[in-house]
């Protein structure tokens, strides 16, 4: 299994949009074969600050199923206009 962590940030005072449009992409990601699961989390403290984390089965479903997809491209669709910057994405493995 895998970890996917995105640090996101979006524009200034997009956050409610950001948080509602992740409520209609939070379908076309979960429901990707091999992701285990998917949340969002807002900071209390910076509301335009996100965290995604995503868990996969491994690394080759999230490219081969998600990422290299249509799935991928209507996920970023719904997302990409409130970002201020490309996300943070790192992969993590339990030690």
């Amino acid at each position: 299994m895998i970890t996917e962590i995105a640090i996101v940030d979006v524009k200034p005072d997009a956050g409610d949009a950001f948080a509602a449009a992740y409520a209609k992409a939070h379908e076309l990601l979960a429901t990707t074969p091999g992701c285990r699961s998917a949340r969002m989390m807002r900071s209390e403290e910076s509301p335009d600050r996100f965290v995604g984390v995503v868990e996969w089965e491994s690394k080759q479903h999230r490219l081969e199923h998600f990422r290299g997809t249509d799935r991928y491209a209507a996920y970023g669709a719904l997302l990409r206009p409130y970002l201020a910057a490309p996300p943070r994405v790192e992969h993590f493995e339990a030690v």
